[in-house]
């Protein structure tokens, strides 16, 4: 005789026991794993605000950061972090320099420690990863870029990449920089032609014309020959930040991404057509009979054009790493020319100290070139790794154009730096000094906090003082890795030298022909916009030095 078992209550039953650990799986993740690590951490005397399940503190982060941008600072005031970072500075006074919050239900230990810093971003061990971001951010900068790609693969990426940012290189990189800043210097005295200003004075958003300078450099850097294609993937990656960036602050749940909206819809574009734009460049160079070409997309290109079997990179990773250098490299420089000049509108004495020495070496009218460079030692000045600190090399200390405009504008990183802060994900269970940090969680390194430490950098921490740097960075604070602008480690910006290079050739071309002064419109209003930038922009006064 048969036995017939009933198929449906089975499977009903299978059902409910996958629904129940579904269930269970959700019950660990929003409530009982921060519970669990609250506890752990608070035994260590780390302690932070409330979690709230599934959102953790993003709903306080954003209330902060809302307020905190109705604010106007005094001009003269350096004192930003609040404004910037207003949720770290109220936890700070509440639970110490080293506490828990939560984005989301990811665990985040906020560490201002140099010492503690410096373990964490010099490991090479492989404890500390980069940290998960949104998946908007992987989308600008490309998640098989340098900047995300980890292990071997980040080792074969960095050494295709170290050619391109070569002394030599750099010399070779210096004349485009000096021709895309001569073209702007050229539209700016043809406006001034055309209209009849107040004592021939110049007003200009000096945020917008470093942004439109820096892409042009970045695009002409980057893509030589194929410019005009390289400005259309800039400008695409442009609005593909604007729209990522309305995402950024909301609550991220993993596969909402793939959700159709009409936002989606729009990133999915712009990604697609900045790939495209760069996959025809591609294409065309390949192509093509002569050589590969000189730019960063030429040396990305020689790797690919190894025997097929032993090729050292994918066209899938070449576009993103051109997305990852168009970028870095421009948000970085705009940034930094921005808050120089700003420092130097406040601070005419600097000012007029630079332009002495710039005279002295360069004279008022010649343009410099890589022959200049090299007579002024500038591609000298360069920075080394050694002992996990960043140093410097001068080789004649007489060279005081080259001591002062390095100075003002390691000063100008210190105090206005475009990064807020750096994050690195625990892989294990790590002990990093006396803490000892479980798998998953994200450590936070807060930047602007260290950089305007006063038990760091004495009690003018939060003035404009460039002598501070007179011997060198890992003398210019108690501690050597005090200022981590470019971080430190094996994973410090490769870019770092092009970046204080492209900052000093556009200054010293400004510098000779025009003096700065702010305009009375200007609101000192700094705000964390991925970068660091001007909320209300920067508008300044130019008067040519000619009168």
């Amino acid at each position: 005789m048969e036995i017939i078992i009933p198929i449906y209550p089975i499977l009903a039953l299978l059902v409910l026991i996958l629904v129940a650990l579904k269930i269970f799986d959700v019950f660990v993740i929003l409530v009982l794993q921060p519970f669990v690590l609250t506890r752990r951490l608070k035994k260590q005397g780390i302690s932070g605000p409330k979690y709230r399940i599934l959102y953790g503190n993003i709903g306080e982060i954003q209330k902060m950061k809302r307020e905190s941008q109705l604010s106007i600072l005094d001009p003269t005031s350096n004192d930003v972090f609040s404004r910037v970072l207003p949720h770290y500075r109220q936890w700070m006074s509440l639970y110490g320099e080293t506490f828990l919050y939560w984005s989301g239900t990811e665990p985040r230990i906020c560490i201002s420690d140099p010492e503690l810093a410096k373990e964490v971003l010099s490991s090479k061990l492989g404890f500390f990863v980069k940290s998960q971001l949104r998946p908007e951010i992987i989308k600008l900068v490309g998640i098989k870029g340098l900047v995300f790609v980890e292990g071997a693969d980040w080792v074969r990426h960095r050494k295709i990449l170290n050619p391109a940012f070569s002394m030599d290189k750099l010399k070779n990189m210096a004349n485009v920089m000096v021709a895309c800043t001569f073209k702007m210097l050229k539209e700016w005295k043809e406006e001034r032609s055309k209209e009849e200003t107040e004592q021939s004075k110049i007003k200009k958003d000096m945020n917008r014309e470093f942004q439109r300078l820096t892409a042009d450099i970045i695009a002409t850097a980057a893509f030589g020959s194929s410019y005009v294609e390289g400005v259309e993937v800039f400008r695409s990656q442009i609005e593909l930040k604007k729209c990522c960036k309305n995402l950024l602050t909301s609550l991220f749940i993993p596969g909402t991404q793939y959700l159709p909206t009409p936002l989606r819809f729009r990133i999915w574009k712009l990604e697609r057509k900045m790939d495209n734009s760069i996959k025809r460049i591609v294409s065309s160079r390949l192509q093509s009979e002569s050589d590969c070409g000189d730019d960063l997309l030429g040396i990305l290109l020689k790797a690919y054009k190894t025997e097929e079997n032993k090729r050292k990179m994918s066209i899938e990773e070449i576009t993103h790493e051109c997305r990852t250098f168009f970028f870095a490299g421009h948000e970085t420089t705009s940034n930094l020319l921005t808050w120089t000049t700003m420092l130097l509108c406040l601070h005419q004495d600097w000012q007029e100290k630079l332009r002495d020495e710039i005279f002295k070496v360069c004279g008022k009218e010649k343009t410099p070139d890589s022959e200049t460079f090299s007579k002024l030692k500038l591609v000298m000045f360069v920075f080394k790794r050694a002992q996990s600190e960043i140093m410097f090399l001068v080789v004649e200390e007489t060279c005081l154009y080259i001591l002062q405009m390095n100075m003002v504008i390691m000063e100008s990183l210190r105090l206005y730096g475009p990064v807020s802060a750096l994050s690195r994900e625990a892989s294990v269970n790590v002990k990093v000094g006396h803490l000892e940090i479980p798998k998953g969680t994200t450590i936070v390194i807060p930047l602007l906090k260290m950089h305007s430490d006063k038990s760091l950098w004495g009690p003018d921490a939060d003035k404009f003082n460039p002598m501070r740097f007179e011997n060198g960075v890992s003398r210019a604070a108690k501690h050597p890795n005090a200022l981590l602008a470019f971080s430190v480690g094996p994973r410090a910006c490769i870019g770092q030298t092009f970046v204080m290079i492209e900052a000093k050739t556009v200054l010293t071309m400004i510098l000779q022909r025009f003096r700065l002064r702010i305009s009375s419109e200007y609101k000192h209003a700094p705000m964390d916009n991925l970068t660091i930038q001007p909320q209300y922009g920067l508008p300044v006064m130019l008067l040519p030095l000619e009168d």
